[in-house]
Parts: structure tokens; sequence; C-alpha cells
């Protein structure tokens, strides 16, 4: 009971903090870049918190524990990568033009059809993310109320607190939260796996345990099929991550364009150094408590740790950790609420609506109430599906239908719209006969999907046709009015 009323005091402190912030909310900027003024301690914050969700404190240890290192290539290992992709080849050439999302750019380079056909895309890719995340608040809320409150419940609660100061404050109430989560996240974690270390007899004994159950191997075995299945797991968040709103909005809400580049970097880096606490911490309590972490093997692999601090560790550090992982939850869940509704007013409703900035930012709230309720019955359907399932799930979509044509838009300036409809049409047709066929078995879908995108952009740009030519000569004569004037 002590518990449940330290982590609702806790969450009430949140939601004070992230309505606070909202104060500074005048217009759509603010609401969805925070004024373009964030420093760079907070642009590297918001980075970290972008990745460490539920499945990097309840999903991610459960994987490891399973398959070791190799099956967890896409998350941290993709993920971070993306992050740091995006700082050193992304950031500086986008920060230059004046973009409120990053369907902006489809717009500006392809065209309307473009920007609501990757953007729509984008929007969907949203729906298992941000579903791990109610799936995590619903786990975490009926382990701290002991069964009192229901899974389903659990998620209608978690998903109104995290919209109740996303849906006023936006990108403000989400960086400003950010901070203070990742600092609660950073210190909880440290604690909780010395205390499990010591637990476990000491680190050695559970590095020595890892060892032995081969869960160090991060490569898979020498033969073609394996590795062509790895690099796809690979590619899945490293490239699907990249033309994501959620990580768009927190790296352009930087104050400067130095800033842009280094938060993501920074961020991605430490990102990838700490992920391995979780995963050390469920080697730990596997050592010190085989019996609990043997029952769960069987069962869910993704209750072992919060299970081992609720049970085996002293209140203070169950606050502390609880805390922690409602801190990684709610700082993704709110990022990953906001992006898609952004991306919905601004690349899609306004193309068929006339939106003054005070109609959109309104339009951008009511789209967060509705998105987000129906994320929360796509959860409540899903119930039972694993957090790393579903968030692994989310970004296929980006990788066939939006990566070719941010990238090759940004760095090929013969790159045209034919180009684009070309790429998606190619990487969506060689996806769906690999993923509905046995073909799928021996050729992973996500990698074909991938690969036939890249292609087909290729191709599509280089026929001899018009209106290729068009395009190049429209983007060449207007790209320079799109820079931004106040890059610094």
């Amino acid at each position: 009971m002590k518990l449940t009323l330290f982590v609702g005091l806790y969450l009430l402190c949140t939601v004070a903090l992230g309505l606070f912030a909202a104060t500074r909310v005048k217009d759509t900027t603010d609401f969805a870049l925070a004024g373009r003024s964030l420093p760079l301690i907070m642009v590297v914050t918001a980075t970290f918190a972008t990745w460490f969700g539920s499945e990097t404190v309840l999903g991610l240890p459960g994987q490891f524990i399973q398959n070791g290192l190799e099956g967890v290539v896409e998350e941290p290992f993709g993920s971070s990568m993306a992050l740091i992709l995006v700082g050193v080849f992304f950031a500086r050439k986008l920060y230059k033009m004046s973009l409120l999302t990053v369907g902006d750019f489809y717009h500006r380079r392809y065209g309307v059809s473009v920007e609501l056909i990757c953007s729509i895309f984008v929007v969907l890719s949203y729906l298992g993310w941000v579903a791990a995340q109610v799936a995590a608040l619903g786990l975490v809320i009926n382990l701290l109320t002991e069964g009192f409150v229901s899974i389903s419940v659990a998620m209608v609660i978690g998903t109104l607190v995290v919209l109740l100061y996303t849906v006023f404050g936006g990108m403000w109430s989400v960086a400003v939260t950010d901070f203070l989560q990742m600092i609660i996240i950073v210190v909880g974690l440290v604690i909780v796996a010395f205390f499990a270390s010591e637990m476990a007899g000491g680190p050695s004994e559970v590095i020595t345990y890892a060892s032995d159950k081969d869960l160090f191997r991060f490569f898979p075995e020498a033969d073609l099929k394996s590795w062509l299945f790895w690099i796809s797991a690979a590619i899945t968040m490293m490239i699907g991550s990249i033309p994501q709103q959620d990580v768009f909005q927190r790296v352009m809400s930087a104050k400067s364009m130095r800033d842009a580049c280094s938060g993501p970097i920074i961020g991605g880096t430490f990102y990838l150094l700490f992920a391995s606490v979780p995963m050390f911490i469920v080697i730990a309590a596997t050592v010190a408590v085989p019996d609990m972490a043997n029952k769960f093997m069987a069962t869910d692999p993704q209750e072992i740790l919060p299970t081992f601090i609720k049970e085996y560790m002293p209140l203070w550090l169950r606050v502390m950790f609880f805390g922690a992982v409602l801190s990684a939850v709610m700082s993704t869940a709110s990022a990953t609420m906001l992006a898609p509704t952004t991306t919905f007013v601004e690349n899609v409703l306004r193309n068929f609506i006339p939106l003054t900035d005070k109609r959109e930012l309104r339009a951008m709230r009511i789209s967060l109430v509705v998105f987000a309720l129906g994320v929360l019955a796509y959860a409540l359907l899903m119930e039972g599906t694993p957090i790393y399932e579903l968030a692994a799930m989310a970004y296929q979509f980006p990788v066939i239908g939006a990566f070719w044509p941010l990238t090759m838009g940004l760095y090929w300036k013969r790159s045209t719209t034919v180009g684009c409809w070309f790429s998606i049409a190619l990487g969506s047709l060689v996806w769906g006969v690999l993923t509905f066929s046995s073909l799928g078995e021996e050729f992973p879908a996500l990698l074909g999907g991938f690969l036939a995108s890249g292609i087909g952009q290729v191709l599509g740009s280089l026929l001899p046709l018009e209106c290729n030519k068009r395009c190049v000569d429209v983007w060449e004569r207007d790209k320079d009015k799109y820079l931004y004037k106040g890059v610094q």
C-alpha cells in the first residue's frame, strides 16, 4: 500500500510539472518543437528518453535472458545507432530548413502526394510503439496494486495520466518531464543494479553466469540465412526510426544546429551504454533467486525484473525502481503520442482543411486525444502480446515507405516524385510477397522490402520523363528559400 501511495504521488508531481511547462505554449511551434529553444542537455535527455521506455526496462531484459545479445540487436543496438546516424547525417541538413514535421520535407521536396503517403506510413508505425508503452503502464500499475487494479483498467489509468499533461503542453511538457525523468531513471536503476549484484554474489558471479549461458554471443551462426535475418532485425529500428517524427521533434527542438547534431549522438551513445543496466539486473535476479526466474522463464520473462524488485528489495528501493520504470514509460509514451498527431494535422489534415495557427493548435490537441484513445483500444485488443514484439513491429512501415525518399531527397538532387512512388510501390510489393508467402522463411521480408525500395527510388528517378526533369529543376531553383534564417 505504501509503495502504491508513493508512486501515486510521483505521478501527480509529474503531471503538475508537465502542466507547468504547458504555460509556455503559445503557438504550434511551441507545441510541436518547444519553440526551437532547448539547450544541449535537454536535447540529450529528450533523445535518450526517446528510446528508454517499456521495451528497455521490461521487454529487453526478458528478451536478453532468453536469446542473449543476438536476440536484442533491434533494441538497444539498432535504436541507439538510429540516433547516432540522425546526428551525423540528417540533423544538420534538416535543421537548416524551417520544418515543423518531417512530413514537411516530403511536401517541399516531392509535393503533396508523397507527403501524404509517407506521413501515413509514419503515423501507422506509431500504433504498435505507443501500444507497447500503454501495455507497460498497465503491467506496472497492476504489479504495484498487487492485482487490485486489473491490467486493462491500469492501461486506461496510465493512458489518461500521460494524455493529461501532453495534450496541454506538447513538446514543452515532454522535454521538461523528460529531463526530470531521466535523472530518476539513471539514479534508480544504478542503485537497483548495485543491490541486485550484491544479492547475486557480486558482478563477477553475474558475468560468469551470462558467459556460461552464452548470452554474450552477438553475431549469428556462420551461414547466409542467419546473417540475412540478423541484418533484417538490426535495420528494423536503425533505419525505421530515422524518418520518425518523435526523433525529428526532439532533435529539431534544439536552440542551435550544433546542439541538434550533438544531442542525438550523445543521447544515442549514452542510451546504448545504459540499456545494459536492466540486462545486468535481470541476470543478477536469475542468479540470486533462480526458482522465481525459472517460473517466469516458462510463462512471461518480462515479469522477472519487476517481480524481483517488488518481492526482494526494500521499500525505498522499490519506490525508486518503479518510479524509474514509470518515468521511462511515460517519457516515451508522451512523445510517441505527440509525434503522430502533429504529423497527421500538419501533413494530412492541412491538405484538406485550411487551418490558421490557432485552429491548427486546437486540431493537434483534439487529434492527440483521438489517437491516444485509439491506441488504448489497440493495446487492450493486443493484451498479452510481449512488449518487445509490439515495439519491434512498429518500425517496419517507415523502413519500406519513408526512409529512401528522405535520404535520397537530402543527398541526391536527381531524386524525384516518380522515384518515391516507385520506391514505395516496389518496396511494399516485395515486403508483402515475402510476408504472406513461404518465401519469407528463406529471405526476410523487411530486408527484401528495404532493398527493393532503394532500387525503386533510383530507377524511378532516372526514368527519362519530363516530370522527373521538372522536379529536379524546381528543387534546384527553390531549395535556398527553405533555409531556416535562425540557424546558428
